[in-house]
């Protein structure tokens, strides 16, 4: 796990050595324990290494491969590294390590080597004789990527503020980024926060050559179909459980400790048993505890460690060590969210315990079914008579029942009612989103009804038949991964463990895994309880008090937070944000004051939104 950063200069050819290690060195907390560079007249590139697979100074990079043609910053990790290897025996190897193998897997198979790939990435290999520069991201979108692109240079970067510590991209916010911050508190594709700075999309590769880009899909998460008969249930829960287990093993492939996250949760829970099943080592899990019985879930944590024996750690926290630790997360974020704050808290915490390597379960409720909008989803495809009345009606019935309220609830139906069809491309982005078209439209001064359309929308639209042709669930699952998943739940993973050093593997995410169980059809996932499907097929590894407990999770008192011990912090970022050229401060400002008041129809997020990014802004020095 690291952090890559290059420049390729397309006219002045000038290295820009300075700017490279300005901009590898704001990675350092990516990889503390190497760095590295190459330049040469055209391109210069540096590596920030964390060091997990060879430890040896051999698996530094930038790498170069034995015939000095290829160069190449990776970052992640590539699972099946070993089996790739004894594929390539015309090459001669000097490390151990997967990032000698992903290269000259490469140099073999070009772009087709992509197909071998298990893992997490993210890297870039120069070809000096070609004067080609290649790019790539993992399938899920696991390891982020950004780029920056005029008729001068070429710039990517693992993180935002990187490239805008090189010096050489202009600090202006981009109004199309905030549109999708402001409706689901992250970025989606292709954009970011800086206007010009763009994200390569998740299972993308890019070329780059002579100036010109040529950019290509190599998977599409909507577009697949497992080869197999689900006709039988048992089998279909044999293969899930086969699945699970390689997904795991693969994730343990390391020459340092690994450990796991361990709430005690169905998701959580599975993992760190099939952990202990994947290895004759005891697992070390790690649950973050409190005395507070409200918030305090390591009573089922104790009950997964003592059945597994495994190395148990329960890191005592108070419920204010969020509000303690709040500026130190808020700096460690690359680019705003409105989520994460618990991650970056559980992160540093199992990382001061001497871990660098943990493994996650997050994306189960993803994959499984296992939110609340999974079910109401199937719910509405059962009423979609519903949207075969006429506009004028629906219209009418909406501004009947909705227009004298106006939580969000409520604001939500009424959208809901007001779409041509109830289709997931539609459905979707009305289920996620945090401030409404409306609410956008009052709180900024942005103009037109298109400025409200968000990438998140478009995303879903062009690939609306694939998705269409997947069970409902499917649908969801599919949604989710192009939504949430991607750039919350992952990016807000890898910025904030990041920021500790700490390497996060996410078995739920195996691609092997995923496209079989998206496959699978609802009346086999459909949930008798939540994530049945995942907990028949890995019956009897789970307890009944983990399965069937009450979801819990990091419930924390926000809203009385926000108004009591961070009510100067917010208030000053708020009267601060109320100044911006593109915010209506008036109408921001009273927002914040009904809300100290107690209006019941303002949620404390919609109010942090605003919060965390005057906050980045401010410590970035963006316009």
């Amino acid at each position: 796990m690291c952090g890559i950063t290059g420049i390729l200069n397309l006219k002045d050819r000038s290295s820009k050595q300075f700017a490279i290690v300005k901009m590898t060195n704001a990675l350092s907390h990516r990889g503390p324990d190497a760095d590295g560079f190459f330049a040469d007249d055209q391109i210069a590139l540096g590596h920030r290494r964390l060091s997990i697979i060879d430890l040896s100074v051999a698996s530094n990079q930038p790498f170069i491969d034995n015939s000095g043609r290829y160069v190449m910053v990776f970052n992640g990790e590539i699972y099946n590294y070993a089996g790739i290897k004894k594929e390539l025996k015309d090459y001669e190897f000097r490390t151990s390590g997967d990032s000698e193998v992903m290269l000259a897997a490469y140099i073999k198979w070009g772009t087709a080597c992509l197909k071998h790939f298990r893992g997490m990435f993210a890297f870039a290999i120069w070809d000096k004789q070609e004067k080609e520069l290649f790019i790539c991201r993992d399938r899920m979108g696991v390891k982020p990527l950004y780029y920056f692109i005029d008729e001068e240079k070429f710039i990517f970067s693992s993180e935002v503020r990187s490239i805008l510590a090189s010096d050489l991209v202009k600090k202006k916010i981009s109004t199309k980024a905030l549109v999708d911050y402001f409706s689901y508190q992250s970025v989606s594709y292709p954009y970011s926060i800086i206007d010009g700075i763009m994200q390569v999309e998740a299972s993308c590769w890019m070329r780059i050559k002579n100036g010109k880009i040529y950019k290509r899909a190599y998977w599409d998460v909507s577009d697949i179909k497992a080869d197999f008969d689900f006709q039988d249930k048992k089998q279909t829960y044999q293969q899930i459980r086969k699945l699970m287990l390689q997904s795991v093993e693969r994730r343990l492939v390391s020459d340092v400790p690994v450990g796991a996250f361990l709430s005690g949760g169905i998701d959580s829970s599975a993992v760190v048993g099939l952990m202990a099943e994947a290895s004759s080592a005891k697992p070390n899990t790690f649950n973050v505890s409190f005395q507070e019985k409200q918030f305090d879930e390591s009573k089922y944590a104790n009950v997964i460690a003592k059945k597994f024996q495994t190395n148990h750690s329960n890191i005592l926290l108070k419920p204010t060590a969020f509000i303690d630790e709040l500026q130190n997360a808020l700096d460690a974020i690359d680019t705003p969210t409105g989520d994460g704050i618990n991650t970056y808290i559980v992160s540093k915490a199992i990382r001061k315990n001497g871990i660098t390597v943990a493994l996650s379960g997050i994306g189960g409720d993803e994959l499984f079914a296992g939110y609340p909008i999974f079910s109401q989803y199937m719910q509405m495809q059962q009423m979609k008579w519903l949207w075969k009345l006429p506009a004028g009606i629906r219209s009418f019935v909406a501004s009947i029942a909705f227009n004298k309220t106006s939580n969000n609830k409520t604001s939500r139906l009424n959208q809901l009612l007001r779409l041509d069809s109830c289709s997931i491309a539609n459905v979707y982005p009305i289920f996620r989103q945090i401030l409404s078209p409306k609410q956008i439209e009052n709180f900024t001064s942005f103009e037109g009804n298109n400025s409200f359309v968000t990438s998140l929308q478009d995303e879903l639209m062009i690939r609306k038949q694939e998705i269409d042709s997947l069970p409902y669930l499917s649908q969801m699952s599919v949604a989710e991964y192009l939504g949430y998943t991607q750039h919350t739940l992952l990016k807000d993973t890898d910025q904030m463990s990041m920021a500790v050093s700490l390497e996060v593997r996410e078995p739920f995410f195996d691609q092997d895994l995923v496209e079989f169980v998206l496959s699978v059809p609802d009346t086999l996932k459909k949930p008798l309880y939540p994530k049945s499907l995942l907990v028949e097929s890995l019956n009897p590894l789970l307890p009944d008090e983990i399965v069937f407990r009450k979801k819990q999770g990091f419930l924390f008192p926000w809203k009385v937070w926000l108004k009591n011990e961070l009510r100067d912090f917010c208030e000053i970022r708020i009267n601060n944000m109320s100044k911006r050229t593109f915010v209506n401060g008036n109408q921001l400002v009273d927002y914040w004051q009904r809300f100290l008041k107690g209006d019941e129809n303002i949620r404390w997020t919609e109010i942090w939104l605003f919060v965390v990014l005057e906050y980045w802004l401010e410590k970035n020095g963006v316009e």
